[in-house]
């Protein structure tokens, strides 16, 4: 692991590493703020960890720069991770649509070629990346790990709970697609990357993850009611009567006025950190 760039912020520090994946078979890079030490506090103190997972196009520098985490990671003593949203490089395969290929590896294992070789994020960011931080951050406690995401990333932070919820031990998502093998987003990416047999999708769909697997933790959902893919991409009802059905703790909010973007992010973002912060100390 290298350091490409370093910060000062809010008494942290905010950096970007990069290294070579054996996962995903090329060079990724991962952001990683790390709050200040408290006040007296030993040095080897340990800080909760908050996975954030990023959208469709985005990668580690949309959440770092936009959203305004920093303030209240620092004042909470959280260390927010924000990976990369998929592989990339010359030898990486890639797709004119902004929603597939680059930029747009919806946290799951390809199993059809050519993506197959690179398109791990899932694995990446459980097994690869997480043995990486917690090896190179000793302040990280891997005891103490939550998830959240926006769109893409929601869909992915949800999905990973509810397959390892003993690891992430808090969840949120911003906007999320909560219904993949519903939505067009969904249908495109996993018959690209999983082929034609939807039986092998359920296993990266929140709704149907909720229905066999449901998990203990209270899951904190915002989405706006003036997103423009609310209807055709999200469909918010679709998750709430999985989780409903399912006894699922859900406090799914719709907040009026609110679209898709990073000024909706930087909006609640505060509200999520607490409320990973409240389960896993901080």
């Amino acid at each position: 692991m290298k350091t490409v760039s370093s910060w000062k912020s809010f008494g942290g520090t905010l950096s970007v590493h990069e290294h070579d994946s054996a996962v995903c078979k090329c060079p990724m890079q991962f952001a990683v703020y790390n709050p200040p030490v408290s006040a007296g506090a030993d040095s080897g103190t340990r800080v909760p960890v908050i996975w954030y997972l990023s959208g469709l196009t985005c990668n580690w520098s949309n959440v770092m720069e936009k959203s305004g985490l920093q303030r209240i990671a620092a004042e909470l003593g959280v260390m927010v991770i924000a990976p990369d949203t998929s592989p990339r490089g010359g030898d990486v395969p890639n797709d004119e649509a902004y929603d597939l290929g680059q930029g747009a590896g919806f946290y799951l294992s390809a199993t059809q070629a050519p993506w197959s070789t690179h398109f791990h994020m899932d694995r990446y960011i459980v097994e690869e990346l997480s043995d990486l931080v917690f090896s190179q951050f000793p302040t990280a406690d891997p005891a103490r790990q939550g998830i959240m995401g926006h769109s893409m990333g929601g869909h992915g932070a949800l999905t990973l709970h509810l397959k390892h919820p003993e690891t992430f031990r808090s969840v949120s998502a911003l906007s999320p697609i909560t219904a993949p093998m519903q939505v067009p987003w969904g249908e495109k990416a996993f018959s690209t990357y999983l082929g034609e047999d939807r039986s092998t999708w359920a296993e990266y769909d929140a709704c149907e993850l909720v229905k066999s697997n449901p998990s203990q933790a209270q899951i904190l959902v915002d989405t706006g009611d003036a997103d423009p893919f609310l209807e055709e991409q999200l469909r918010p009802q679709l998750f709430i009567d999985a989780c409903k059905a399912a006894d699922q703790p859900l406090n799914y909010r719709m907040q009026n006025g609110y679209d898709h973007s990073y000024w909706f992010i930087a909006s609640v973002i505060e509200d999520h950190l607490r409320h990973h912060s409240s389960i896993l100390g901080g």
